[in-house]
């Protein structure tokens, strides 16, 4: 992509009701973090650039970072994870797979609390990529290490057990065991911060009788609050 063709670009986007200050896009092709951030509005819902946001993804899986900087390894990372799921809806599995693996490979090389990034998400995203090339065992397993590893840690909000519990209630529902489903999701929402206003939601979702367990686990989330609203420890 040139540096004609990147700001045409960023005035398509700019022109949107998105309208991100141009600020944003500073040092052009030259600037990753520049083509990153371009990339993700590029690919956003209403705008639909999707090959031009992963030529600008791809052009940084490269690219050198200060990894002493969290706002640095953040960015990439979340480059990463946006270029993975984005060749997912696209049926490109394997390089999916290899890209959310670069991301949970950086960013557990860090002890950094991200501010947009949780690494039980990352994870949660491999874990799905996996079952769905139908390597639901493997990704099951690494669901049950992840839990066994953080299960004791005395961090009361903790993304590793909620992303880990909820994939393997994901997993019973499919299986069509509802108890089971609605005990490992139980497990999960214990694992996030529940704002007060969210209870009785909660508790009218999970009191269902009949079983369609992923009917449940949708209203479940649907009366959850959004995890990226929320703080979290871990």
């Amino acid at each position: 992509m040139t540096q004609e063709e990147f700001h045409k670009l960023v005035h398509i986007v700019m022109e949107t009701p998105a309208k991100p200050p141009e600020t944003l896009f500073a040092g052009g092709m030259d600037n990753w973090h520049a083509r990153a951030r371009l990339a993700h509005f590029l690919s956003m819902k209403g705008i639909d650039h999707t090959d031009e946001a992963m030529e600008l993804f791809h052009s940084i899986v490269e690219e050198p970072i200060q990894e002493e900087s969290a706002e640095d390894v953040e960015e990439k990372v979340y480059a990463l994870q946006r270029l993975s799921s984005l060749e997912r809806e696209q049926g490109q599995n394997e390089p999916a797979l290899c890209h959310i693996d670069l991301a949970i490979e950086l960013a557990e090389s860090t002890d950094f609390l991200y501010k947009y990034i949780l690494r039980g998400e990352l994870w949660a995203d491999r874990w799905n990529l996996m079952h769905r090339m139908d390597m639901t065992q493997d990704a099951e397993a690494e669901a049950d290490e992840r839990i066994a590893a953080y299960q004791d840690i005395p961090a009361l909000h903790n993304s590793y057990l909620y992303y880990g519990y909820r994939f393997k209630a994901q997993l019973a529902a499919e299986r069509g065991t509802t108890l089971i489903a609605k005990d490992y999701m139980h497990m999960a929402i214990h694992a996030m911060e529940i704002p007060p206003q969210y209870q009785a939601g909660l508790e009218k979702a999970f009191s269902a009788t009949h079983d369609n367990a992923s009917w449940i686990l949708s209203e479940v989330d649907h009366a959850t609050p959004n995890p990226d609203t929320l703080h979290w420890d871990i």
